[in-house]
């Protein structure tokens, strides 16, 4: 049995889930965004919205966003660091039939671009993203990713493959999804190291389908 099922993870304030949890779904969506997060709207779902004030929740997750692990003491003052370094965020509550409930939705803007994210905090700071611009995946944050979207057409997996095996990735885990026969999917790879941006565009133009390329670097590339 692993220290973690014992004690559970080091972390600052009262919950796994609503602080731990918190500050690596904030994290996690920094590392999909991959760069500094300046504005940011967060919809909070289930016991998220309706305790995450006495929790401490909203500190955590702007904590992640700004960059900080769950055990850093700087989340208790999270929200007036967010004011000092520009961050501009938003707090809203939703109410989605059958959303997890600890879960959160980002959307982070940029002047000509936006990304949406929705993950949840599934206990003893073990994390899930679950969508990306309204896509379901599945995605656990703990190795660096690769996220392909793409039209459903045979290749596409030998094509992204072969460019990784061409620069020496190893995959960890690979899992696809798709809309439906023919039609829109994903391909969530988990890697061992990182990714370079002139890779990320090789794999973008390995077969005519893909559309789309994110990469997320690994949880220890952006502590700050």
């Amino acid at each position: 049995m692993a220290l973690l099922d014992i004690i559970g993870p080091v972390m600052v304030g009262p919950s796994s889930s609503h602080t731990a949890g918190a500050a690596k779904l904030g994290r996690l969506a920094r590392r999909a965004w991959n760069e500094e997060v300046n504005k940011v709207d967060i919809f909070l779902r289930g016991s998220f919205a309706s305790t995450y004030w006495g929790h401490g929740t909203d500190k955590a997750l702007i904590g992640g966003l700004l960059g900080f692990m769950p055990d850093d003491e700087r989340i208790r003052d999270a929200l007036e660091i967010a004011r000092q370094r520009g961050l501009e965020y938003r707090f809203f509550a939703e109410s989605i039939d059958g959303a997890h409930p600890n879960s959160v939705r980002f959307v982070i803007y940029k002047e000509d671009k936006a990304m949406e994210l929705v993950g949840a905090s599934l206990g003893g700071g073990v994390i899930e993203l679950q969508e990306i611009d309204g896509f379901s995946i599945s995605l656990s944050g703990d190795l660096a990713a690769i996220i392909t979207f793409h039209r459903d057409q045979p290749g596409v997996v030998a094509a992204v493959a072969g460019v990784m095996a061409k620069k020496g990735l190893n995959i960890a885990t690979m899992r696809l999804h798709r809309q439906g026969r023919g039609g829109r999917a994903a391909m969530v790879i988990e890697i061992d190291g990182e990714l370079k941006e002139s890779t990320k565009d090789e794999i973008l133009n390995s077969h005519s389908a893909l559309m789309r390329v994110i990469f997320i670097p690994s949880p220890e590339s952006d502590v700050r």
